[in-house]
């Protein structure tokens, strides 16, 4: 830790402090995190889950873990300095941002979000507070909570702040996926454009509540084994219509309203991925159309209908009802100027993966020596992450569920639940106080939580 210069604190939470420092070397900004807890192996160390996660992930779009130090029984953490989290821009925002700020930041968090599933980890506590902005570029932090996709069940119900909390972890399914990614990107993207939480609930029975009037309760037909889930635990969903996601972001165009509207599927298995995602017509003015195909008419520039992801039929016009092309297309440099895209599209937009496989760090000494990590970039390539088939619709659930409003069963039965006099659906109803599970410094502390 001699080699860096401590600046000043930028955040301080439940498990550790983080620091801007210098490194007196080389004069680069850093942020370094200490650990609140001791670490008396290295092994401890490196098993952490956020540092075996991010130990393999080399993108432009996820924060970079520079090295790992473990001093005098203290862990300390070296990442990148980015400047601010998309929370703090969000939070003294005065006017909305504009549909082009919007597009641009998903986009790239989209392909941080390809990139990481398909080397087989799913993040699980995605909000405004993870990811963070510096000099225009947005990247994805604090994997503390990460999971591969290979591990096994169950897996806790206690992840993700509660605001962007997908509904089949409120409902305590003992699996889950990299679905619960794509939820609270939904989730987010809806808040970019009002500058406030689209599911404010304040409890786990509230947090339901609050989706259900946003988007409706769900049905036999829109989820059936979320009914069951909701039966195992002795619940029963309200009653609720929904409302028309465009009067509830007027700002935003129909094609972002039909994105949200997608990813917050009841249904994990209705959601697009995110390599489904970046092909929405949402996303379409962040490629570079060559002038080739600009002229031809609609009827052969859309996309054929037997181009799918992993396998699956339907291009968009039939997935989204929107017409579009995007086959032999390549991103806007604009948008993607820090980097390639980094997503397996089967549309013809270049694939590349760089997959950090170093595994060389020096093992167990003296408890007062220093020891560090580093990361490399190598060369070997990570299976494809295939995600299991499902298709998704696009229309805001309407219907109303089965049954009224009633107390929860026996593992919600302590929360109180609001039905007709809860004020406003998350949107329009004054300032409201953010909700926190864990107190974070910068998007970065969370580290040893349990599985």
């Amino acid at each position: 830790m001699e080699r860096y210069k401590i600046i000043k604190e930028v955040g301080n939470g439940t498990f550790g402090v983080v620091w801007r420092a210098l490194n007196k070397h080389n004069g680069e900004v850093v942020a370094i995190k200490k650990m609140k807890r001791k670490y008396y192996s290295w092994e401890e160390c490196i098993n952490l889950r956020e540092v075996k996660s991010l130990r393999k992930m080399n993108h432009p779009n996820i924060v970079k873990l520079k090295e790992v130090i473990r001093e005098n029984d203290i862990l300390y953490f070296v990442f990148e300095y980015m400047e601010c989290s998309l929370y703090q821009l969000m939070k003294d925002r005065v006017k909305p941002f504009s549909e082009t700020e919007i597009r641009n930041w998903c986009f790239n968090i989209f392909q941080g979000l390809v990139y990481m599933h398909q080397n087989g980890y799913f993040h699980r506590d995605l909000k405004p507070e993870n990811l963070l902005v510096s000099k225009g570029v947005i990247k994805i932090a604090d994997f503390g909570l990460a999971r591969e996709i290979t591990s096994q069940p169950p897996y806790t119900e206690y992840v993700s702040t509660r605001w962007y909390r997908a509904p089949e972890v409120l409902l305590q399914s003992p699996t889950y996926g990299s679905a619960v990614d794509l939820w609270a990107m939904g989730a987010i993207m809806a808040e970019l454009f009002t500058l406030r939480p689209l599911f404010p609930g304040s409890s786990e029975a509230d947090e339901i509540y609050k989706i259900c009037s946003v988007i409706g309760s769900p049905t036999q037909n829109t989820w059936r084994e979320g009914l069951e889930l909701a039966s195992t635990i002795n619940y029963q969903f309200p009653e609720v219509g929904g409302v028309n996601l465009s009067a509830l972001i007027p700002s935003a165009s129909k094609e972002a309203v039909n994105l949200i509207s997608a990813l917050c599927s009841w249904d994990p298995c209705k959601r697009p991925t995110a390599v489904e995602a970046l092909q929405h017509p949402f996303f379409q003015s962040c490629y570079y159309v060559p002038p080739s195909l600009r002229h031809k008419p609609a009827s052969t520039a859309r996309m054929s209908p037997s181009v799918g992801v992993n396998g699956r039929g339907g291009g968009m016009e039939q997935k989204y009802g929107y017409s579009g092309h995007l086959s032999s297309v390549k991103p806007a440099v604009h948008v993607t100027s820090s980097a390639k895209v980094h997503a397996s599209l089967n549309t013809g937009v270049h694939h590349k993966v760089e997959v950090n496989n170093n595994n060389n760090y020096e093992g167990p000494g003296g408890v007062k020596k220093e020891k560090t990590y580093k990361n490399s970039a190598g060369a070997a390539r990570q299976p494809k992450y295939r995600p299991p088939p499902g298709k998704y619709n696009t229309t805001t659930v309407a219907g109303g569920g089965g049954g009224g409003v009633s107390e929860t069963g026996d593992k919600l039965g302590h929360m109180a639940m609001v039905g007709s006099n809860r004020v406003g659906v998350g949107v329009g109803v004054g300032p409201i106080p953010r909700q926190h599970q864990q107190q974070h410094a910068k998007g970065w502390v969370r580290v040893g939580a349990k599985q």
